[in-house]
Parts: structure tokens; C-alpha cells; sequence
């Protein structure tokens, strides 16, 4: 007995989008079935956040279209898709003189009646909202007395007060340190493990490794790759699409995949000895990754 493939939330098919005749997006297909997390990733320009956009409503594509849980996008009134589906961009839209909790409690209004306002039930599910991405503190304070970092979280906070079933980042780590990357993807990851679908453009080819499921490449507005880490983040894929020489190798602590940039494809003789060696390189790499694992658990 065979087990039923899981149903796809969101699906973009053969997407086009041009502006003054340069083309971003050309015929783009990705689908992201329900309870997966998918990275979108790319070179600077490769069309990225215009795929997120079009898949999110805002942008309407030249060609091809988008469906949110067997729904054809365009058929859906933008209430209905907020309810749905929420986008977190990678610019902050503009909200000044709001407050954190205001700008959170936004996300329930696809959720209430024309003439309805919030009641204890929204406050309580924004707070939650504020709780998971450590906002909290940021609530009675205006968004334009943040930091880049902190506001993108309080953004985060408020896509997920529309409790969407699917959730889309444009680069929601962008602004964020180190620790507050990792909480940021932990928590999507854990959301996504608990049901929701998510579609994040990932700057970080090693986060992307790690925390998703399925990525997508995207090059000059084409689908260069796509497939799980392993398949799309291989030495030869990441030159053609970033033009750089690189190691992949398996983290010996998180055993996802790492990436280890050596140098411009073109002009660095030691990456390109390095590819010839290939194996052993990567395989020095993994080496001395273990042994400062050792030395750091020693410490």
C-alpha cells in the first residue's frame, strides 16, 4: 500500500514577468506541498523577491499563473488570500508612528467582520505572535525607535498573527545577527514541522541547507536547479550560478551541508587546483571542521 503524496499548497507555473522589456521572472515553475519548507536562492538579481511577490498576489505575472491550496490566485479576493497566505517582505513597508503591538495586530484584520475590531482573542493571538519571535519587550515602542533587525522580527510577528497556512519570507534573516538568525529559521522550521508551508529566499546557501526541505535556484530570472540541498548545492551548480569556486562538504556537528566559498571561478588558481583534487578537498575541510569541533568541546 502506497501512502497519498501530500497536497500542494502553493504552485506557480511557467511564470513570466518583464519591466521595460527586461525580463525577471521567465516561465518559472515551483510547488511547495503542504507542511514543507522550500528555499528560493540566487545571485543578487536572479529574481528572487519578484517570485515571491507574484506568488504573493502583489505583483500580477505577464504570464502563467499561481495556485493557493487548488485555488487559482487571481480568482481570490485579496481578504481571502490574506487569510491564507501571508508575505513577509524583505523592506520593511512603511508604518511610521505605529506601535509594535498596532503593527501586530494588523495581521488579524483579514480575520475580522467589515465593521468587527479586535477583541481578546486577536490580542491574545498577537501577543503569542510577539512571544515567539521575541518582540515582547518592543511593544508599547513606535517601529522608527528599532533597529533594522528588530523591526524585521516585528514584521515576522505580525505575518504570523494572520495565522496563515502558508508563509512567505523574502530574506527574513537579511537584517538580523547571528543568534537571531538561527531563532528566526528554528522557529519557521518548527512552524513548518507542526503543518505550515513556507517559501523563504535565502541569502545563506548554508542556512538554506540546513532548514529547508526542497530549494529552488534561480538565475537571470531562469530555474537554473532545484531538488533537495543535496542535489542543487554541488560544486559545478553553485559556479554556474554564482561564479565563484567552491567545497561541499558535510557539517560534521549539524550534518547538514556546508559550503566553503575558495574564490572567483575565474581568477583563482588555488580554487580551480582545489576542484582538481576535489574529494580530498572536501574531505580536508570536514577533517578540520571535526577537529575544531573537538578542540571547542574541549575548551
Amino acid at each position: 500500500m502506497t501512502r497519498d503524496a501530500p497536497p500542494t499548497a502553493l504552485q506557480a507555473d511557467d511564470l513570466s514577468f518583464e519591466v521595460e522589456a527586461k525580463s525577471l521572472l521567465e516561465r518559472v515553475n515551483l510547488h511547495a506541498d503542504c507542511g514543507q519548507l522550500v528555499g528560493v536562492i540566487g545571485p543578487n538579481g536572479a529574481g528572487k523577491s519578484t517570485l515571491l511577490r507574484a506568488m504573493a498576489g502583489v505583483l500580477r505575472p505577464d504570464e502563467g499563473g499561481v495556485w493557493l491550496e487548488g485555488a487559482d490566485l487571481a480568482s481570490l479576493s485579496a481578504r481571502d488570500v490574506a487569510a491564507r497566505l501571508a508575505l513577509v517582505p524583505q523592506l520593511a513597508p512603511y508604518a511610521h508612528g505605529f506601535t509594535v503591538r498596532e503593527l501586530v495586530l494588523m495581521g488579524r484584520y483579514p480575520h475580522l467582520g467589515r465593521f468587527e475590531i479586535e477583541g481578546p482573542a486577536d490580542d491574545r493571538i498577537a501577543r503569542d505572535a510577539m512571544r515567539l519571535t521575541q518582540t515582547e519587550e518592543f511593544e508599547a515602542r513606535t517601529l522608527d525607535t528599532l533597529s533594522g533587525g528588530e523591526r524585521q522580527r516585528v514584521f515576522v510577528s505580525r505575518a504570523l498573527a494572520q495565522q496563515p497556512r502558508v508563509l512567505l519570507l523574502d530574506e527574513p534573516t537579511a537584517n538580523l545577527d547571528v543568534l537571531h538568525k538561527l531563532r528566526v529559521l528554528d522557529l519557521v522550521r518548527r512552524l513548518v514541522d507542526e503543518g505550515l508551508t513556507a517559501v523563504a529566499a535565502i541569502h545563506d546557501l548554508g542556512m538554506a541547507a540546513r532548514y529547508c526541505d526542497r530549494l529552488i535556484l534561480l538565475s537571470t530570472g531562469r530555474v537554473l536547479a532545484e531538488g533537495t540541498p543535496e542535489e542543487v548545492l554541488l560544486p559545478e551548480i553553485i559556479e554556474s550560478a554564482f561564479g565563484v569556486e567552491s567545497a561541499v562538504y558535510r557539517d560534521p556537528v549539524t550534518g547538514s551541508l556546508a559550503i566553503s566559498v575558495i574564490g572567483p571561478a575565474e581568477s583563482n588558481g588555488s580554487a580551480t587546483a582545489a576542484r582538481a583534487n576535489g574529494q580530498s578537498g572536501r574531505e580536508d575541510l570536514q577533517a578540520d571542521a571535526v577537529a575544531s569541533a573537538a578542540k571547542a568541546g574541549r575548551a
